[in-house]
């Protein structure tokens, strides 16, 4: 005897600062029967994650393989530089990168802003993760931009933070592989995008793209079928008769055969 089906469910990667939990209430609410399971992941980890199926969808920071993935994005972020509470640069509301030139700035390995330059001065060697570098920002090592989400993550009493005008951001996105659109996933996208619970146009728009596909693969088959088609004779009637006239009074126009 085979065992019970496992239930469906929906698998969501997540990233670091991103708070997808508006969503899952909301999936809760509408789909109670099927369990949306939260999968925290590395930025850098994520795509790997959805290529391999280990999740049906992730909320992924950009840019993304889009020969892949199909992205909805979904907001860009401030970036901010956090800092010792009693850090010269707290007297400012917003700061720039030219402001940071006499700090040490940490490029910690985990980094999702993309730097092409990084500015102030460099640190002796790069922290592994973001939350090493907020450990040396809080000794008073030096500074660290990142995007605001991941300054709240890693808040604490003794460090605050103001945002830098001109520094790279990093935008976030809905992310799933183009080959595993399911209707799990469209439920999903209609939530992100604050579709009514009657909305069926997500559904109805996978079903019609699946009919597109199909339609293009019977294609060529229709097309050599009509290749194989004979020609209709002059005057539009199809040929029934062979070379020697089998059509109605077509005898008469061969020679007469020979008496014996």
């Amino acid at each position: 005897m085979t065992g019970p089906e496992t239930p469906p469910s929906f698998r969501l990667a997540y990233v670091p600062g991103a708070t997808p939990g508006k969503w899952v209430r909301i999936w809760a609410e509408r789909l109670p029967d099927v369990p949306l399971v939260l999968l925290p992941v590395a930025a850098a980890e994520a795509p790997e994650v959805l290529r391999a199926g280990e999740a049906d969808a992730g909320v992924v920071r950009l840019p993304v393989d889009r020969t892949v993935f199909s992205a909805i994005p979904l907001y860009t972020e401030t970036s901010v530089v956090v800092v010792p509470k009693d850090h010269l640069l707290t007297a400012a509301e917003e700061v720039t990168v030219e402001d940071l030139a006499d700090d040490v700035v940490f490029h910690p390995l985990d980094d999702v802003l993309g730097w092409e330059r990084l500015p102030g001065k460099p640190a002796i060697e790069r922290p592994a993760t973001t939350a090493d570098a907020i450990e040396l920002v809080a000794a008073g090592v030096g500074v660290l931009v990142v995007p605001q989400s991941l300054a709240r993550l890693h808040h604490r009493k003794d460090l605050t933070y103001r945002t830098v005008t001109d520094a790279p951001q990093s935008s976030v996105a809905l992310c799933w592989p183009e080959d595993a659109h399911s209707d799990f996933v469209e439920d999903f996208i209609g939530i992100v995008r604050g579709r009514t619970v009657n909305s069926t146009r997500g559904r109805q728009r996978t079903a019609e793209e699946q009919e597109r596909k199909q339609e293009r693969k019977q294609k060529p088959a229709t097309a050599s079928a009509a290749r194989r088609k004979p020609a209709p004779a002059k005057g539009g009637r199809p040929r029934t008769g062979g070379a020697k006239g089998g059509g109605k009074g077509g005898a008469g126009r061969g020679k007469p055969r020979r008496r014996s």
